[in-house]
């Protein structure tokens, strides 16, 4: 009797075993449960905020960039009316520090600072053709089928002197430009695909015809690639720009110039000869001029802890002012 007593409470004891652990079981697989439908619920929350975080950057770095194109058609309408030059006192040269979003909205009697969008905008506009253009250092020569690309030693000069100013190296520069002559030619005579790079259309595209990175960075700030052939603004380049591109030009007759402009800028290339002697001679219409019609739009918006960075090229003809491109730079 006791024998089966005992199997009896072994019996109870295994189902009460077995009930717990399906208990057990059940709790796991409720709680997996739960917590992926918690992750499913965070994730598409957090698709949802960058989602509108993308449009609502499109839409403010796209306000900013026809901000700064309304400007410059309205500078375009002023040197009309008056016959001034572009210079780097202008409305358009003064940067936008970073400011919040809301100093720039009309506030009505409904809304309140804290409805606006936690948003800070900065930017600028950079005048292009203040920098050597490196698209001129090849040209057309002929036409039809004895189109010929040929190196325009004029600005083949002017790149060599930046490079020594640079102390960069020169077989660089060569080997670049012999480059860039072949895709040129190619271009224009055979429709078929080539081993030769692409045309370049901004600056880092230049890493495609051999230029190393560290190049690129030292040359940035003095060196542009544009679609056509541009001159090169007396009024707003760089003194090592302007060294390069005189060749009878030291860097303490640049820095003149770049004093006396600041002064009064220089409304025709005679006005800088006849104000400064050391010109005389050395400025070229085909290689100079103090208007502009290329600028690149910088915006920078910083939404919560993003950062979104917007560049455009804008090219301006008369009061026309046109998109070239565009580019989103990743957040950081």
């Amino acid at each position: 009797m006791s024998c089966k007593v005992r199997h009896a409470t072994h019996s109870v004891q295994r189902q009460r075993g077995a009930a717990l652990l399906l208990a057990m079981l059940v709790v796991t697989l409720v709680a997996t449960l739960a917590s992926a439908a918690l992750w499913q619920q965070w994730r598409a929350t957090e698709v949802e905020t960058a989602e509108r975080q993308r449009l609502q950057a499109g839409w403010i770095l796209t306000g900013a960039l026809d901000w700064a194109r309304l400007i410059l058609r309205e500078d375009a309408r002023g040197n009309q009316n008056s016959g001034n030059a572009d210079h780097l006192g202008e409305p358009w040269a003064m940067p936008l520090e970073e400011a919040r979003l809301s100093s720039f909205l009309a506030a009505d009697r409904e809304n309140t600072a804290d409805d606006v969008l936690e948003a800070f905008l900065s930017g600028e506009v950079i005048d292009m053709q203040s920098r050597l253009n490196f698209m001129n250092l090849v040209k057309m020569g002929g036409a039809g089928a004895e189109a010929k690309a040929e190196v325009s030693e004029p600005d083949m000069q002017a790149f060599t002197r930046l490079y020594e100013q640079l102390d960069l190296p020169l077989s660089e520069l060569n080997a670049a430009v012999d480059e860039l002559r072949s895709t040129t030619e190619l271009a224009v005579n055979d429709p078929m695909p080539s081993r030769t790079a692409l045309k370049p259309r901004k600056l880092a595209h230049l890493g495609w015809l051999g230029i190393g990175p560290s190049s690129l960075a030292a040359l940035e700030p003095h060196v542009a690639v544009l679609p056509e052939r541009t001159t090169l603004n007396i009024n707003t380049a760089s003194a090592q720009a302007l060294v390069a591109s005189m060749p009878r030009l030291d860097m303490a007759q640049a820095q003149s110039l770049v004093t006396e402009r600041e002064r009064n800028p220089f409304k025709t290339l005679a006005d800088a000869s006849r104000l400064l002697p050391a010109l005389a001679g050395q400025l070229s219409e085909n290689q100079h001029s103090t208007r502009s019609r290329f600028f690149e739009v910088r915006g920078r918006l910083r939404l919560d802890d993003a950062v979104i960075e917007e560049r455009s090229l804008v090219v301006r003809n008369n009061l026309d002012v046109r998109v070239v491109w565009r580019e989103r730079i990743a957040g950081r």
